[in-house]
């Protein structure tokens, strides 16, 4: 009837006999009887035919309605669901969406509609994307399915099925004399397409696996082969040839290249933070015994609790008969376990966290170190000196570098649980680290002045660092900054903040309204849209929506991919990327004192991260009135 990569021109109703559906490469996939229907998803999608049709009897009749009484139908009955179906079960299934309005001659607007794979199985949704998608001019797709795709597939589609699929697709038509030649060559210059779209948009995720490594190896020595046949495939070569040597991790340039160092409390890392942290990088940290005698380590982000159980055990001199545990203990007293299979552990601690080892019985006998009760002297001083907006500006160098090196696929590893990836969160937890630092140190500051004057002084001081958060479009240190000076330590100096001005009582009052979580964070949504990029957004809400998402919606639905959850996921993750559309560029303070002390403090805070203390060492300066 027709062959798979023809033009759409009709569709068919089987009114007798039957046909077989065959796909190259898989041979018949399907039959279809009397009442069933064919070609329908190359006409609402205007792509070639993705299967050929062959008739099993020598009297087959159809019903041929060709694409323009087609349209016609589909635009006045048609259901909104169009499903595909193999071996008799739905393999993709795609529903009816408005993408734009448009104007007719009368000025009479019409809604425009697509079909949008809602489910699917994985190679369906790869398949389906680079028939529809991958040649298409970007005004022609009207939604973010590459992109949706290439943002979540980590979720359903691991590298080491999605390259031989798309090994699979480039070689499909090899061999297959009949064919249209440009057919032939489109199929490969689809897989091409795809490779630099995922290259565009995983970035360091995309070099960094070597399975991707060895597929795009394995894809330009085909196309080195089939360029010399095909000369207009020359220009698909030079692409993946210039992504190939692109690879800031290729053999060449490892060897030329000093691994990073990254050092808990280190105060050089600051600098090197510019580049994300990698699996490969190594990290300096201490690991304790019950007894506060410790072992100093250097081992890579990627190393997994066992290994780190295992070295520790025997620097330490201690039997490791299964029977150790490698955990947390943070400020407050409190211990968390790490299973054998996490990695990344040293930035995943708390502020002030330190790790232990210990046998599962004697966990109750770890307690807190001294250096864990952090400062017992404030900085008032050193603050008095440093300007507000010159405290802003350095802050917010430094927190945009933190976020910049966080991948998006992080948000996901953290959310669907780092386990089911083995990858590292490194950059991820810094971030989110540097929340809760910035949030305490306001605490700290203002618990550890013990002068009514200074502390009100402080109020100001912070409320003022505020405002030139936001005016940098750094959400992430505003929302810190509220949240330290509304904690209960802090909000019950009932006699701190009596003395502020009412001009300041009225800016705070101002911030904490942003931070109404009502109406699911409306204030603060509505303030991140009146923004242009570049803007640090206020992170643990983004993993809070990815997260609502994740957990109130499944995967999979009978084996098949909920790519509606997927669609969502990404909208997260694109929040997240149109914040870094711009680079930061804000300009130098004028008459800027102290630059380098002031980056030296920023980026090595010291704070108390324990509640009880704080509240002790605020009752000690206001106590609770009779």
């Amino acid at each position: 009837v027709f062959n798979q990569g023809d033009e759409g021109e009709s569709w068919y109703i089987i009114l007798k006999g039957s046909v077989d559906v065959s796909i190259q490469g898989k041979g018949i996939v399907s039959t279809l009887c009397e009442g069933d229907d064919f070609g329908k998803l190359s006409l609402v999608n205007k792509s070639p035919r993705s299967a050929t049709i062959i008739t099993r009897e020598n009297n087959c009749h159809f019903l041929r309605v060709d694409k323009h009484d087609f349209n016609r139908i589909l635009k006045d009955v048609e259901a909104n669901t169009v499903r595909l179906k193999e071996h008799n079960k739905d393999v993709l299934i795609l529903e009816k969406i408005p993408i734009n309005t448009k104007s007719d001659v009368n000025g009479t607007s019409q809604a425009c509609y697509k079909y949008s794979i809602t489910i699917g199985a994985p190679e369906k949704i790869l398949e389906h994307l680079l028939e529809t998608q991958i040649l298409c001019k970007d005004n022609e797709t009207n939604d973010n399915f590459v992109e949706d795709f290439l943002m979540t597939y980590i979720v359903f589609l691991p590298v080491v099925k999605l390259c031989p699929m798309l090994i699979s697709y480039y070689k499909m038509l090899d061999g297959n004399k009949n064919l249209n030649i440009e057919t032939y060559l489109n199929n490969k210059r689809k897989v091409v397409g795809f490779i630099k779209k995922w290259c565009d948009i995983a970035k360091d995720a995309f070099y960094e696996d070597y399975i991707i490594s060895q597929f795009l190896q394995e894809i330009m020595n085909n196309l080195r082969i089939d360029s010399k046949i095909h000369q207009s495939l020359k220009e698909e070569l030079k692409i993946i040839e210039s992504i190939v040597d692109s690879d800031p991790y290729s053999e060449s340039k490892e060897n030329k290249k000093v691994k990073f160092l990254w050092r808990k409390g280190s105060r050089d890392v600051a600098e090197k933070l510019r580049k994300p942290l990698r699996p490969q990088d190594e990290t300096i940290f201490k690991v304790y015994c019950a007894d506060h005698t410790y072992t100093t380590l250097k081992l890579t982000m990627d190393t997994p609790a066992s290994q780190i159980i295992s070295l520790a055990a025997e620097k330490l001199g201690l039997k490791n008969d299964n029977t150790l545990a490698l955990c947390e203990v943070r400020s407050n007293g409190e211990k968390t376990l790490f299973k054998e299979n996490d990695v990344s552990i040293t930035t995943s601690l708390s502020v002030n966290g330190r790790l232990f080892l210990s046998p599962i019985e004697h966990l109750d006998a770890l307690t807190v170190l001294n250096e864990q009760e952090g400062p017992i002297k404030g900085s008032w001083q050193l603050l008095e000196m440093y300007g507000s907006k010159e405290l802003a500006y350095v802050l917010t160098l430094y927190d945009w570098e933190l976020f910049n090196a966080v991948h998006p696929y992080e948000l996901i590893y953290q959310v669907f649980g780092r386990h089911k990836f083995n990858k590292i969160t490194a950059n991820l937890d810094l971030f989110m680290r540097r929340f809760n630092e910035v949030q305490f140190w306001v605490c700290s500051e203002i618990c550890l002045c013990s002068n009514l004057g200074k502390r009100v002084s402080l109020l100001r001081k912070f409320i003022k660092l505020a405002l030139h958060c936001k005016e940098y479009q750094n959400l992430n240190s505003f929302f810190a900054i509220i949240m330290g000076l509304s904690n209960i330590a802090v909000s019950r100096l009932s006699l701190t903040w009596e003395k502020l001005p009412n001009k300041f009582k009225r800016m705070f009052s101002d911030f904490e309204l942003a931070m109404d979580p009502s109406r699911n964070h409306r204030r603060y949504r509505f303030l991140v849209e009146q923004l242009q990029p570049p803007i640090i957004p206020f992170m643990p809400l983004l993993l809070k929506d990815m997260t609502f998402t994740h957990e109130g919606n499944k995967t999979f639905f009978n084996g098949l991919v909920n790519f509606e959850k997927m669609r969502l996921i990404s909208n997260t993750i694109r929040t997240m990327r149109t914040c870094r559309r711009a680079q930061l560029e804000i300009p130098f303070p004028q008459n800027m004192k102290y630059f380098q002390e002031i980056k030296e403090y920023i980026q090595n805070l010291r704070v108390i991260d324990n509640q009880r203390s704080l509240t002790q060492l605020s009752l000690i300066l206001e106590p609770r009135r009779a």
